[in-house]
């Protein structure tokens, strides 16, 4: 599977769960949103992301976490498509158009995006982990099956390691340590400074912390699904080193995009 492949997969079990007779008034769990309503910024945000991969300019909020917020609100307002099975029609089409566009780019050209700038190979990173964090909360509202596996979230990473820098909270004021993170198979360091993290291939020095985490657990945690607690009560983490008491504190320095 490539990561066109796994957005093009991931679109298309969205569209399938809200095309299965799915009420658009039910709530989501956790979320002031209803499936209706996630669904229809998952059909805008896929319009918007196609577009950019297309060359267009799409100014979408300020790039932090609360102004993406004000942007949906404002967005939603003015888009009263509420239908399960239009909206999923429309993000599985919105899905591969971003595919086709990206397709006659090159992968490290640059590019403005709601979460800042990126490049096209990023891009699409951002948009797969887009996709897979609504589609979850529409799947557990329906109670359908998720679509957030090992697989697909491998193709999440690049993004994740570019967001971790922009959505760093006042949590992290002040901090200095070193965390290893193994996703699986894959492995970076997020070394804090003065409350400023790098993300980086290899820790620049012994880590304090190693956090050890499968790739369904990260992402749903670094998404603000699951709390930390959740995660090591399913024995889906596991933290160790010098300071193993951070591996708790690590996901609270950040505010889910």
């Amino acid at each position: 599977m490539t990561a066109e492949d796994a957005i093009v997969v991931t679109a298309d079990r969205i569209a399938e769960l809200l095309q299965a007779g799915a009420d658009p008034h039910t709530p989501l769990r956790g979320a002031e949103w209803t499936v209706g309503e996630a669904a229809a910024h998952l059909a805008l945000a896929g319009k918007l992301m196609a577009d950019i991969g297309a060359g267009e300019e799409r100014p979408y909020g300020d790039g932090t976490p609360g102004g993406l917020a004000a942007a949906n609100r404002v967005a939603l307002a003015v888009f009263p498509q509420r239908d399960p099975a239009v909206l999923g029609a429309e993000i599985a089409d919105t899905a591969r158009g971003f595919v086709v566009a990206a397709a006659d780019r090159d992968p490290g050209e640059a590019v403005l995006t709601p979460m800042g700038p990126m490049n096209m190979a990023t891009m699409g990173s951002y948009l797969l982990t887009h996709l897979l964090g609504h589609g979850y909360d529409i799947a557990v509202a329906l109670r359908g099956p998720h679509m957030v596996d090992r697989e697909v979230v491998a193709f999440t990473l690049p993004f994740m390691r570019l967001a971790m820098p922009r959505v760093v909270n006042a949590g992290a004021t002040d901090h200095h340590a070193c965390y290893l993170l193994r996703v699986g198979r894959d492995r970076f360091a997020v070394t804090f400074s003065d409350g400023v993290p790098t993300v980086t291939d290899a820790p620049p020095r012994r880590p304090d912390c190693t956090i050890a985490i499968d790739p369904v657990a990260f992402l749903l945690l670094a998404l603000g699904r699951w709390t930390a607690p959740t995660a090591m009560a399913r024995a889906k983490v596991i933290a160790w080193g010098r300071k193993p008491w951070l591996g708790l504190r690590f996901p609270l320095l950040f505010t889910a995009p």
